[in-house]
């Protein structure tokens, strides 16, 4: 009998080639790295395959380069960093001389502030000295012709004698003399300056403003160096005095002077006046 043919499957032609992956991919670094950079490195990968059938192929051989990382290539790279490093210092130094230039600016600009306003506060200050020096340097040569003045006005009216009207004036405000000052005050026993001057003229019917800077304007205006008993004196300048009195006679005047004295009669030399007035 017989046996029965059992079929034959062929096989394929690549039943015998050897399984193999592709390498996986690397770095160019790791590949250096392991490598070494001195020559580079080639890798070869060969695939062997065999045939199927019975009359065989020659194995084949498959070779793949991979990329050659060189001294050159590596050294470019480092001086692409270094350049890169140097870049951003260029920026930080130029960054900071910017800073610090713009806080010298700043600190410049206060600091001429401050001289410039150190610069005003002393010409106001000289300014002010310069001022009361000249003020104080006219007080003192007003003063030394005003007591030059009385002295005269003193000497001239020495032996002068009051009547009539200026008289009456004179010894009522004589009577008054010791009488308290008060500001405002018309009589009977306390007086302001204007006020005695007021009342004093009232009694012989002459009719006198109420207040000293009027009463200096109220008569004639005469030289202090040619009194007569009766004036009105006054001090400060000519519509705008501050104070008045009535001259007595004899280089002296009689006047309400101030709440620690009162209504005293004094030379012309211990207060000089500004100038006089004549209303008799």
């Amino acid at each position: 009998m017989e046996e029965p043919l059992i079929p034959v499957v062929p096989m394929s032609h690549t039943a015998h080639i050897r399984s193999h992956r592709k390498p996986r991919s690397r770095s160019a670094s790791t590949i250096a790295m392991r490598a070494g950079v001195a020559g580079g490195v080639l890798s070869t990968l060969a695939v062997a395959g065999g045939s199927a059938s019975a009359d065989a192929a020659e194995p084949v051989t498959q070779t793949l380069e991979l990329p050659t990382l060189t001294v050159d290539l590596a050294t470019q790279v480092a001086q692409s960093a270094e350049a890169t490093q140097q870049t951003a210092a260029n920026y930080q130094l130029q960054a900071e001389r910017d800073a610090a230039a713009a806080n010298a600016a700043k600190q410049a600009k206060a600091d001429l502030a401050d001289a410039k306003k150190q610069a005003d506060e002393a010409r106001r200050k000289a300014e002010a000295e310069r001022k009361t020096a000249e003020a104080a340097a006219s007080r003192s040569s007003e003063r030394t012709v005003l007591t030059a003045a009385s002295s005269s006005a003193s000497s001239a009216t020495s032996t002068s004698t009051a009547t009539g009207s200026a008289a009456a004036v004179i010894a009522f405000v004589k009577a008054q003399i010791g009488d308290a000052y008060v500001s405002g005050g018309t009589g009977p026993n306390s007086w302001d300056c204007s006020g005695l001057v007021q009342t004093a003229f009232k009694q012989i019917g002459v009719s006198l403003p109420r207040v000293s800077q009027d009463q200096s304007t109220a008569g004639t205006q005469v030289s202090l160096s040619n009194l007569q008993p009766g004036d009105i004196l006054y001090w400060g300048s000519a519509g705008s005095a501050y104070h008045v009195a009535v001259y007595v006679g004899d280089g002296m005047f009689v006047g309400a002077q101030n709440p620690s004295s009162g209504v005293v009669e004094k030379p012309l030399s211990y207060d000089p006046p500004t100038g006089a007035v004549r209303v008799l």
